[in-house]
């Protein structure tokens, strides 16, 4: 599976240390681990942060090829503040290198020719009508690959229009529990009653969505399939923290489904690496497919 990403590398700001991360980065990590291919586009500022953002990438086998260094703005940075449970919350100065982040001809070129099956991204980057652009033009002339839109809604950096734009563009859609109950108090009247079902019927036939994945932390996930449902219960752990987990799962359900797997066979695939990713500090820990399938048990026949 070739993958074309679009979105942040930045440093998450633990209050013991910086880790390197960023959703679309995390994307990227995981997948080719899982031994797909992803491509990202992203940029980092001429700075320190920067220089040590395309090692880490280097190291984690992801290509440099599509990050542009700008020497105006810093690279990316996101403060992580934890509750009780390990659950982050973040404050993402803007606007950062990642802001600045584009596709030139030659990089169009190079994808096309790659012959790109999913084209993934999240809301944060897309407040810049710039990038939404981008990600217009990516889908037009990458043309049959699919769109992932990983929601990731996070405060101050998303509005409930571009989250409906973008799910327009979708085939897949990811989002947590918070975030269904959110958009559906935001489009629905105050009489009507919040459930998971009712959200993902409205949402799939509004934006002509396939699939509604709905992570349940460690309740697992629900999934929506073209009106079908499916609830696949999650694993226990311990958590560490939950930065990127949820990543983790995106690139794990993304990897099973490209596959032509059974939709409660990746979504339990994708919650075996959601929550090993939990289980350890920070957003790209080390993990192998040997430790998945020791989760998934005897039974597992991916």
């Amino acid at each position: 599976m070739v993958s074309c990403v679009i979105g942040e590398v930045l440093w998450d700001v633990f209050p013991d240390g910086e880790r390197f991360g960023g959703a679309a980065l995390n994307f990227c990590a995981n997948l080719e681990r899982l031994g797909d291919h992803a491509t990202l586009s992203s940029a980092v500022g001429d700075d320190p942060h920067g220089q040590m953002a395309l090692e880490q990438m280097r190291a984690l086998g992801i290509g440099t090829q599509g990050i542009h260094t700008v020497k105006n703005l810093p690279t990316g940075l996101a403060r992580v503040s934890m509750n009780d449970q390990g659950e982050p919350s973040f404050s993402i100065p803007r606007p950062a290198a990642f802001d600045e982040v584009s596709v030139d001809a030659a990089m169009m070129s190079t994808l096309q020719a790659s012959a790109v099956d999913w084209i993934y991204f999240g809301t944060l980057l897309q407040t810049n009508a710039a990038v939404e652009q981008i990600t217009v033009n990516l889908k037009e002339q990458l043309h049959p690959a699919r769109c992932f839109y990983d929601i990731n809604l996070r405060t101050g950096h998303w509005n409930l229009a571009l989250v409906q734009r973008l799910s327009r563009l979708a085939s897949i859609i990811k989002l947590n529990e918070v975030e269904a109950e959110t958009l559906f108090s935001l489009t629905s009247s105050k009489q009507e009653t919040f459930s998971l079902e009712r959200f993902c019927d409205r949402w799939a036939s509004s934006y002509r969505v396939d699939v509604i994945c709905v992570t349940l932390g460690p309740a697992g996930c629900m999934v929506y399939d073209r009106g079908k449902y499916h609830r696949v219960p999650g694993y226990n752990v311990t958590v560490c923290d939950t930065v990127g987990s949820g990543d983790a799962f995106a690139a794990a359900f993304l990897h099973g489904y490209n596959r032509g797997w059974q939709i409660p066979q990746a979504a339990q695939f994708a919650n075996a690496l959601g929550a090993l990713v939990a289980s350890r500090a920070g957003a790209n820990p080390s993990w192998t497919t040997g430790e998945i399938r020791a989760m998934l048990g005897d039974q597992w026949r991916g």
